[in-house]
């Protein structure tokens, strides 16, 4: 069968329908190779793993008494974790304690009581460390947190 097609200039132009079916086959593997390939771009896009760390401190502290800091920390993408708190030390972070070893999935802890010796202030964070098992002795720093502040007076 012989399709004819008139175009403004009143010329013809004739097309077998093989032609017009290998333009239609054309088209639609291009239309499934577009989306196949937007498939792939959307599934190979970044994952973020989970988690997250808090720290909780007194704004205030009386010389001499002692003070709550404490901490919370996960991290989805270690098989283990433990959280650690900091204090900053002549411009240097030190590191004060660690809570215990969590399992993936559970939320580590720490608490610590320090002694508020004299008047000035004193700055926290938490750490979240990534462990490989529970006494990977090369942990990994994954998250720190905000630094708090204790103003002792």
């Amino acid at each position: 069968m012989t399709r004819t097609s008139t175009t403004a200039d009143t010329s013809t132009t004739t097309d077998t329908d093989a032609d017009a079916d290998t333009r239609v086959r054309g088209g639609r593997v291009a239309v499934v190779g577009a989306l196949g390939l937007a498939v792939v771009a959307l599934a190979a896009g970044p994952v973020f793993a989970k988690g997250g760390v808090s720290i909780a401190a007194p704004h205030t502290a009386k010389a001499g008494t002692t003070y709550t800091v404490s901490a919370q920390g996960d991290d989805d993408a270690s098989s283990y974790v433990k959280v650690c708190l900091e204090q900053r030390k002549g411009g240097t972070w030190k590191p004060l304690t660690c809570g215990a070893v969590a399992a993936r999935g559970g939320e580590a802890r720490v608490v610590s009581h320090p002694r508020a010796t004299k008047r000035g202030s004193e700055a926290y964070r938490a750490v979240v460390y990534g462990m490989t098992g529970p006494k990977d002795g090369h942990a990994l720093r994954q998250r720190t947190s905000a630094p708090v502040t204790v103003t002792v007076r």
